[in-house]
């Protein structure tokens, strides 16, 4: 890992002048004699040594009056591992943020769903990243007013308030102060490249850090995908997305170099919010050197990353989603999880149009799934009651599976419910909270990779084996998964 990497000088410096991508979103440089901040990988003539600045974030290199280069567009860089990484405070508050909480709640908001008062909040963001969760929130609008205003037709006014402005005037000033450009500038540079082929869909580009397998990742998206939720079509992983102001279609396509995405929203609003859950679910911010590295020093994973390396966690965009999911994958195969979500999601999700596809229906909330009928489940008493418990638990909001959530209480609350062992909690821990850490060492799977490469299938003596992964067993478990022929490890042909 490279925590606290802005704060060695000699490091960064070394950075920018080899033009390394792989520190792009870990830290920003400033120079002094321009006035702007770029990447560490910015194509231009590196700066001056003595002109040289180092930030933690975008918003610190603004609050220090730096404009964003528009050569490398550091707003557009992958997040830093970072904040998916670890779970303290300010981890879980920039999740938090990128997820929309300061735009819907404020900063007391963002203090609330954390546990601490606004004074601790502000104070530790100020003293790790050099700018207040006011001042993060403001950036992460200034890049979705740029999204917005290169790849949509929206009128400027709506664009601001899209965006999360609270006036047009305060959008121009704040795009005017962050790009050097005015709003119709920033629209007639990009009209000379390509625009939206679709009309009401954003299309844009997922950046990562290289490398990265998307076998496994968009395989396993794809084989347990719910119909009518997921749907793989025309080269496309596709799905509908539950969001603050109203919901929206997703499509996500690997490239060599980025994630192609379309979205079609029926509010504008939620773009950042949208882009940042696609990120997640497809693990977008990880630095696979730093995994890779750590994991090849076992002799046993070293050829299967050699093999495939960069292989990334499959997230998801909904943590209540899932979890709900991994109780009906309990002990059956993955076409019956499935088939038993695909009822629930027609009997009480929410009806939508898809003109561009076969998508039906929203995964049903916790609210709409505790009016169901135990009865109407198909599948053993004991597993009926694991499932309406955990439903009546998130529905009243007793614990917390999303962005911010505390990973340890999490893992707790859920020990805790009747039915879920330690397959489920790991298995919410690694999809759904983001643990980098988790490990499902009972999975048959993993056992059966296991005894494959010579490992015992003994679930603690795969666990002690293991410890030498930390803390990052759950990409352990992607290359552990991907030795056998399982659907999840591939893209379908079409």
């Amino acid at each position: 890992m490279l925590e606290g990497v802005y704060e060695c000088r000699e490091r960064c410096i070394r950075a920018v002048q080899s033009k390394d991508a792989r520190f792009d979103g870990w830290f920003f440089t400033a120079v002094l004699t321009t006035k702007i901040y770029c990447r560490p990988s910015c194509p231009v003539v590196p700066p001056k040594v003595e002109n040289m600045r180092f930030y933690p974030s975008a918003a610190a290199a603004q609050q220090a009056g730096f404009r964003a280069c528009k050569r490398c567009r550091p707003d557009a860089s992958p997040g830093s591992p970072e904040w998916n990484d670890r779970a303290d405070l300010v981890a879980r508050a920039m999740r938090l943020i990128a997820d929309g909480v300061v735009d819907r709640d404020g900063v007391p908001g963002l203090a609330g769903q954390l546990g601490y008062s606004v004074r601790q909040v502000q104070r530790q963001l100020q003293a790790e990243l050099g700018a207040g969760p006011l001042a993060l929130a403001r950036a992460q609008r200034a890049q979705t007013a740029r999204l917005l205003i290169e790849t949509s037709e929206l009128q400027m006014a709506d664009v601001a308030f899209a965006a999360g402005f609270s006036s047009v005037r305060t959008f121009n000033e704040t795009v005017q102060e962050v790009f050097a450009l005015a709003p119709t500038e920033l629209r007639r540079r990009a009209r000379r490249g390509t625009t939206s082929a679709t009309p009401g869909t954003i299309s844009l580009r997922l950046p990562f850090r290289a490398p990265l397998t998307p076998d496994n990742l968009f395989g396993h998206l794809i084989a347990t995908g719910v119909p009518g939720v997921e749907e793989w079509r025309d080269g496309h992983y596709r799905r509908t997305l539950r969001l603050p102001h109203g919901h929206g279609v997703v499509a996500l396509r690997p490239m060599p170099d980025h994630i192609a995405c379309q979205l079609s929203l029926t509010d504008q609003r939620d773009l950042a919010i949208a882009i940042s859950r696609c990120r997640r679910m497809l693990d977008l911010d990880a630095d696979p050197v730093a995994v890779d590295d750590l994991l090849s020093t076992d002799p046993v994973l070293a050829p299967l990353i050699a093999k495939a390396p960069g292989r990334r966690v499959p997230h998801t965009v909904d943590g209540e989603e899932f979890a709900v999911r991994a109780v009906l994958g309990q002990q059956v195969s993955t076409a019956a999880a499935r088939t038993h979500a695909h009822r629930l999601v027609l009997q009480h999700g929410e009806p939508i149009e898809d003109a561009a596809g076969g998508l039906t229906h929203l995964f049903p909330t916790m609210q709409a799934l505790a009016e169901l009928d135990p009865e109407t489940l198909a599948f053993p008493k004991s597993r009926r009651t694991t499932l309406t418990t955990l439903i009546a638990t998130l529905a009243r909001g007793e614990i917390d599976l999303g962005a911010g959530a505390d990973w340890d209480r999490a893992r707790e609350q859920l020990a805790a419910l009747p039915g879920i062992g330690p397959w489920t909690v790991e298995s919410i821990a690694m999809r759904a909270l983001g643990d980098p850490d988790a490990f499902v060492a009972s999975d048959l799977g993993i056992r059966y990779a296991a005894r494959d490469l010579g490992l015992s299938e003994a679930p603690k003596l795969l666990t002690d084996h293991a410890r030498a992964w930390r803390p990052w067993r759950a990409y352990a478990v992607q290359y552990l998964w991907a030795t056998g022929d399982h659907a999840i490890n591939k893209i379908p042909t079409e």
